[in-house]
């Protein structure tokens, strides 16, 4: 399971990629592998405000439909417009191409609450 040590991860399999006050947002490998097949994402509006371990969109697999919860907190400030025609991209690519939004940080404290790499590993070896 490929799981990047230069990201930092949630315990709802999103992880997170802080480069200076911008942070982009995905879910894992191993969370793509679980939903299957995914069809449809519905993302936040560029301007809207998310909030940390708050739902900011839903995702949808031929499995099942499952919330998607923010790493950090912030503005939405991109969106990875392509996943509206292309959702297949988060299977396919997820530390990749299948990224979903980037979010100006309002709170890079936050970043205290998010797992290493390694400790997510440790949480998806158990499951």
């Amino acid at each position: 399971m490929n799981v990047p040590a230069d990201l930092l991860y949630t315990k709802d399999h999103e992880w997170a990629k802080i480069e200076g006050d911008t942070v982009t947002i995905g879910i894992t490998e191993y969370a793509q592998g679980e939903l299957g097949d995914i069809v449809f994402v519905e993302l936040p509006k560029k301007g809207a405000d998310v909030s940390q371990g708050k739902s900011f969109g839903t995702i949808e697999a031929v499995k099942a439909v499952s919330d998607l919860f923010a790493p950090m907190s912030g503005k939405i400030s991109e969106i990875n417009s392509t996943l509206e025609s292309a959702p297949e991209k988060i299977n396919n690519s997820p530390f990749g191409d299948g990224w979903m939004v980037k979010i100006k940080m309002s709170d890079p404290g936050e970043k205290k609450n998010l797992l290493s790499a390694a400790d997510y590993g440790k949480l998806i070896s158990k499951e």
